[in-house]
């Protein structure tokens, strides 16, 4: 079939757009930023076309010639107008894909209480599952328990959770009920809905074959981890704010994204028919359990087999503006930072250093520095430095890097970062890598930073004593980083000593 995929740059949709494939389909993705496609291994056995849901004409023009529309587009916000927006986008989709002839929809919300008041989370997701199967074409409109995979976001915040607290003070929704699914299954259960019967139009709830308390799933999370089991104290006061803030500060899960996943803990989440198997049999073997999920996750993070991350879905409230192009800076404020270095590095040693920056791997210069910063973005309700990076050698246009976002990437030459901290103004990283014709490489480096009013000023006012000793002993430290290894490779190794 001639498959739409919107939300194709998140966690899910990342994932299911190669099963599709995988399946003969064909598959074209809709994107704000095709950019951020550019590394993903099937790229280039999809049709890319650029556009945004919340603009009617871009929608109209994605959905010529489609059959399927998989929608899987939602706004992780916890604040301003993400309700508007949302309704907007689902509107518009619901008008294009009943004016384009399109056979089925399929959506992919989450579970909700069939009564009572929502979250502004869940009451949003549950209002576009309504307005798309108003829209006049069959929708399959699934709601799925809390997604556990490597790099999914409820998974993160359940790992570091468990990890970085030997006790827990936790809100009294631990002892909520939760049935989680494992991302594998939610997956099986989408592809397979593209080929439901026509005349369906309706809601189908979709979970694991485990029914348990948040803190049985903590606790589960320990074993599989080899962790003793954490004790946990069920607190009243721990409003879901209150809550938001503590995983804010303890995870690396924003405050921006902690309030809405907070916020539908609220109730227990658990199916309320199988209806389901009436028409997708399980898969081959059943359903995944919850610690089998949580094995798997771990599994693919030990061996670096991510496929997508929660880190580069993108965070309300953070930068998005690319940098404007130098002849754009006359008549404005802009301050930057220059630096080169000679290294006796190879320049492909070089770029190795320098695309595995970030992450466990630090910034090469006064980490205490560094994690400060962090640590003063968290409290603000910024991403903070532990967001980390999802590969630790490779890194991809649209990738998270700490407190950073890949804007561009010239593999081999160039780098260019884009700050999500919270700061007074847009700033930028650039490293630029190049062969020396006198032997070893060069290495650039350009911290650009355009000030919004008064608080973007004093805010560099305040920062430049530090950018000699940060960003000169960065410079240093990768081109020595890169030398030493270069020098280490070059070492011839020693034969073995022949056995008497």
């Amino acid at each position: 079939m001639r498959i739409l995929v919107t939300g194709a740059t998140g966690y899910i949709g990342g994932r299911l757009v190669p099963r599709l494939i995988e399946r003969g389909h064909t598959v074209r993705v809709m994107v704000r930023n095709p950019d951020r496609l550019t590394d993903v291994p099937w790229a280039g056995q999809v049709e890319v076309v650029k556009g945004d849901l919340t603009e009617a004409g871009d929608v109209t023009d994605a959905l010529a010639g489609i059959e399927v529309l998989y929608y899987l587009a939602h706004a992780m916000a916890s604040g301003g107008d993400f309700e508007r927006v949302e309704e907007t986008a689902a509107r518009n989709a619901a008008r294009a894909a009943h004016t384009a002839g399109v056979s089925r929809i399929v959506y992919l919300g989450g579970l909700h209480p069939s009564e009572g008041e929502l979250s502004p989370h869940l009451r949003s997701r549950a209002l576009v599952g309504d307005i798309l199967m108003s829209s006049g074409v069959p929708t399959a409109a699934l709601q799925a328990g809390t997604v556990i995979g490597s790099g999914s976001a409820s998974f993160e915040m359940i790992r570091h959770l468990t990890e970085v607290l030997p006790y827990m003070p936790a809100p009294k929704w631990v002892r909520n009920f939760i049935q989680p699914i494992a991302v594998r299954d939610v997956l099986y259960y989408l592809v397979h809905a593209a080929e439901l019967p026509p005349e369906l139009n309706r809601t189908f709830d979709i979970g694991g074959p485990d029914v348990l308390r948040y803190g049985q799933m903590m606790n589960g999370y320990a074993v599989e981890a080899g962790l003793r089991q954490r004790p946990i104290a069920s607190l009243p006061v721990l409003t879901p704010w209150l809550a938001s803030q503590w995983v804010n500060l303890v995870t690396p899960i924003p405050r921006a994204l902690a309030i809405p996943i907070i916020a539908s803990l609220q109730y227990d989440c658990i199916i309320h028919e199988n209806d389901i198997d009436n028409y997708i049999p399980e898969p081959e073997g059943g359903l995944t359990g919850y610690r089998t999920s949580v094995r798997l996750a771990l599994g693919k993070m030990r061996t670096g087999e991510v496929e997508t991350s929660w880190q580069n879905s993108a965070i309300a409230g953070a930068p998005s503006d690319l940098l404007p192009s130098d002849p754009e800076w006359s008549g404005h404020t802009v301050y930057t930072d220059l630096r080169e270095q000679h290294s006796d590095a190879d320049v492909a040693q070089l770029w190795r250093v320098v695309e595995g920056i970030g992450g466990d791997n630090g910034w090469y210069s006064f980490p205490v520095a560094w994690a400060a910063r962090g640590w003063m973005d968290k409290l603000v309700g910024g991403v903070g430095l532990r967001r980390g990076r999802r590969d630790a050698s490779k890194l991809s246009a649209g990738d998270a890097l700490d407190f950073w976002r890949v804007e561009q990437i010239d593999r081999g030459r160039f780098l260019r970062l884009r700050a999500e901290m919270k700061v007074p103004g847009g700033a930028w990283l650039e490293m630029t890598t190049e062969a020396d014709p006198a032997g070893g490489s060069t290495y650039r480096q350009r911290a650009v930073f355009f000030p919004t009013g008064l608080a973007g000023r004093l805010y560099w006012a305040a920062i430049l004593p530090f950018h000699g000793a940060i960003f000169s002993g960065m410079a240093n430290r990768i081109t020595q980083t890169a030398a030493t290894a270069t020098q280490a490779a070059a070492k011839p190794k020693s034969a073995p000593t022949p056995a008497h």
